[in-house]
Parts: C-alpha cells; structure tokens; sequence
C-alpha cells in the first residue's frame, strides 16, 4: 500500500511537471494555478506596444515585459520604454520602469488584471534618469488604463470549463505560483 501511495504521488508530480512545461493551468481541488513562464509567454505575444499621446507629438512604445513572481502577494513587472516625438521612433528603448501588482479575476475578459498597480522604478536617462512630472503622468495613466481593459494572463476556453461554476475567492501570488482560490 505504501508503494502504491508513493507510485500515485510520482505520477500526480509528473503529470504537474508537464502541465506547466506545455503551458497549461493545473486545477487541484480548489486551486487553480499558474506559473511565471506561463504569464510571460503570453506578455510576449502582446508587446511590444505603441501608444501615441498628446495628439500625436509623444509616441511611446513599451518592450521586453520581463515577470516575476517574488512572492509576498505581489508580482514585479518590468518593460523597456521607447520615447518619441513627431517622426521620431519610439521602438528604440531609451528606459526602463518597474511595477509592482497584485492580480484580481476580471470576469469579462476572462482574465488576471494588474490590482493596485504601482511604479516602483523608473530609469529614463533622456530625462536625467529620474521621472519628471509629465513622464510620471503619462505612465501612471497608461498603468491605469492598461490594469483596467488589459488582462495579463486571459483563461483559455479549457480553463473556464474546468473551473464550471465555481465562485473565486482570490488570487494569490506566491513565489513562482499564481494560485486562483476557488469556493
């Protein structure tokens, strides 16, 4: 009986082994859970992105999402930023900023949103390397606007399914795990 036990505990941590390789969700119980890599294949598909401001004469595009999962209820997000004017090219990274977040469950989009997003690091050497006013403004609105229509991590349709009609209680961040806890 024991082997048996042991035997079932190798194949249930096999089988999560490669659920997370192939970038699937791993629903166990109540918990359905994500990995870093997973979050960050999908970033990578969506950035870079363009963005233009102020009519046209600020153009900046923000690259390379980099994700963490430090733990401790947060994630860490960093992006390279572009910066152009009329004509110019912001594709060019000339920055970088960091956010810290917590995630929430958006319902309608199906996905895991930035929750209380904040920026915790800007390095913008074309503007002293520190953020001024209108860099910091101009961040925190796309910060805003990005959190509220823009989900980092969109469930699949296989996903939803699993989770049938489950309430969600919240979303944990861990070290290296995104756990949504479902009623």
């Amino acid at each position: 009986m024991a082997r048996f036990r042991l035997l079932l505990g190798v194949l249930v941590l096999a089988l999560l082994a490669a659920c997370s390789s192939v970038g699937t969700s791993v629903l166990l119980g109540r918990d359905l859970s994500f990995t870093a890599p997973q979050l960050q294949a999908q970033l990578d598909r969506k950035f870079p992105r363009d963005y233009r401001k102020l009519g046209g004469l600020l153009s900046f595009s923000l690259m390379h999402p980099r994700l963490s999962l430090p733990g401790g209820g947060r994630l860490h997000l960093e992006f390279d930023i572009g910066m152009g004017g009329p004509g110019g090219s912001p594709r060019t990274p000339s920055g970088r900023f960091a956010v810290e977040s917590g995630l929430r469950f958006d319902p309608g989009t199906r996905g895991l949103h930035l929750d209380q997003p904040e920026i915790v690091s800007v390095d913008v050497p074309a503007l002293g390397g520190t953020m001024n006013d209108s860099a910091r403004t101009l961040l925190n609105g796309w910060l805003l606007d990005y959190a509220r229509e823009e989900p980092v991590y969109r469930l699949d349709d296989s996903t939803v399914g699993r989770m049938a009609s489950r309430r969600i209680e919240r979303v944990d961040i861990d070290t290296g795990v995104i756990t949504i806890r479902l009623d």
